[in-house]
């Protein structure tokens, strides 16, 4: 009697642990190419639009499955003081506001996949909830993007707007405040991540 209890048991086991080989199996890591991924913060101030440009980010992606796209983890790192203007006054005056000295980088994390609409065989469009954190400081965002799948590339491409002040950055000020910079600022990122 007991052993026919323990059969079945033993078999859905087997089964159970089969099937989450299998999952793992068709799981896909990607890395971020730093060389081809570009990221930029567009922004505002009195005087002129001005756009910072990242050398430095990286960033890991677990898709499980491509067909429809089910992702597991995505996660996002920018070194702070690789976001360049072009202008030193500004960098320092970039890096003073981000509290650079204290907070080396700027990171999002996938929480979950609001909404995920299929437009081709390759190509979706994604509604992604996950955590930003700037400055020490960690909200959750929604961020709306493009996804494709060529090959062995990701390719990621989308843009998120807000306000520095809820992550409590105060807008950088340039010439004992003559020049002030608009609160809002525009992330606008493509991102390409290869399989490894």
């Amino acid at each position: 009697m007991k052993y026919s209890i323990k059969k079945p048991v033993f078999f859905l086991a087997v089964l159970v642990s089969c099937l989450f080989s299998f999952q793992v199996a068709l799981s896909q890591n990607y890395i971020l190419n730093n060389s081809s991924s570009v990221l930029e913060v567009h922004g505002t101030s009195s005087l002129h639009d001005w756009t910072l440009e990242t050398e430095k980010q990286s960033g890991k992606l677990v898709v499980t499955n491509a067909q429809d796209l089910e992702i597991s983890s995505l996660t996002f790192s920018v070194e702070a003081e690789s976001l360049k203007s072009g202008k030193s006054t500004m960098d320092k005056n970039t890096y003073k506001a981000l509290n650079t000295d204290d907070y080396k980088t700027m990171n999002f994390s996938l929480t979950s996949l609001k909404q995920v609409t299929k437009v081709s065989d390759q190509s979706f469009k994604v509604s992604a909830l996950g955590k930003m954190t700037i400055s020490g400081v960690t909200k959750s965002i929604t961020i709306d993007m493009t996804v494709k799948v060529e090959g062995n590339k990701v390719l990621l491409n989308g843009e998120k707007s807000f306000n520095m002040t809820d992550f409590g950055v105060d807008p950088p000020k340039a010439l004992l405040g003559t020049i002030k910079t608009g609160d809002k600022i525009k992330i606008a990122f493509k991102s390409v991540f290869e399989q490894k």
